[in-house]
């Protein structure tokens, strides 16, 4: 069966999984964008863990993708900021909604930065902007944001990444820990709820729901000192850090105080 079969094939399985017919950009950019560059094939279709060893382990599952696109409801020309770039994928079918151009993605991991990085050139999205950033920082330099989406499960967006959405812009995000409900946010300027906002009291302050999916199930955002490769216990990692220091300090200053009797 050839590539574009397999791809309708998926796109079928996908409606029927989620119970409804795809909003029109997201379907055209999920014929259009190819998964091969961004899975291999020791992964598995259905893992959804967002953070691991491998493509598979880092990749979302279909359904979720789709689910959070859904709910970002972003448009061509949109400014977007994904937080969490993962494989790459979401970040390329976003790339075909809004414009490579308007696309950024930041990760805390290196190793998910370049493996993005590469799945995205190798998809032909090299326009696409691919940081190493904390994600709870946002990337204040190409703010304000009309969406902000995050692949890594909050209580609650932080404030930066609150900060730097635009007026009417939406942020997304998979809402709670062990269990996560996709969640669409928007500010509420108005200081009340309108016809489209669902009546919840998790959204954050100045904040009302407008759109709610689910479930999820995806990895906390990381911070500083729990991406993969960096020892976890602050003790041992800041042993290390000393350690590699000290391997560029200056050589023979402890024979320095030996002869100042002589310097005087």
């Amino acid at each position: 069966m050839d590539e574009a079969s397999l791809r309708a094939d998926m796109i079928e399985g996908l409606e029927h999984q989620i119970g409804e017919t795809l909003d029109e950009p997201v379907l055209a950019a999920l014929q259009r964008v190819s998964r091969d560059p961004f899975v291999d094939d020791a992964s598995t279709a259905g893992g959804e863990t967002g953070r691991g060893g491998g493509n598979g382990d880092r990749s979302l599952a279909p359904a979720t993708v789709v689910r959070l696109l859904a709910a970002l409801d972003a448009d061509e020309g949109d400014e977007v900021l994904v937080v969490g770039a993962g494989v790459g994928y979401s970040v390329a079918l976003l790339a075909e909604i809004a414009g490579a151009r308007h696309v950024h993605a930041v990760d805390i991991d290196r190793e998910a930065v370049a493996l993005a990085r590469s799945n995205l050139s190798t998809a032909g999205y090299d326009a696409v902007l691919v940081d190493r950033r904390d994600g709870a920082n946002g990337l204040p330099e190409y703010a304000p944001y009309d969406r902000i989406l995050l692949e890594a499960g909050v209580v609650e967006p932080p404030r930066a990444l609150r900060e730097q959405l635009a007026d009417d812009g939406r942020i997304v995000y998979p809402r709670g820990t062990a269990v996560q409900t996709i969640a669409a946010i928007e500010p509420d300027s108005a200081g009340d709820a309108t016809d489209d906002a669902i009546d919840d009291d998790t959204a954050p302050t100045g904040f009302r729901t407008v759109e709610t999916a689910g479930p999820a199930r995806l990895q906390p955002m990381l911070v500083d000192g729990e991406q993969r490769g960096v020892e976890r216990n602050r003790t041992r990692r800041e042993d290390a850090e000393r350690a590699e220091q000290g391997h560029f300090a200056r050589h023979g200053w402890e024979q320095d105080w030996i002869d100042w009797d002589d310097r005087l």
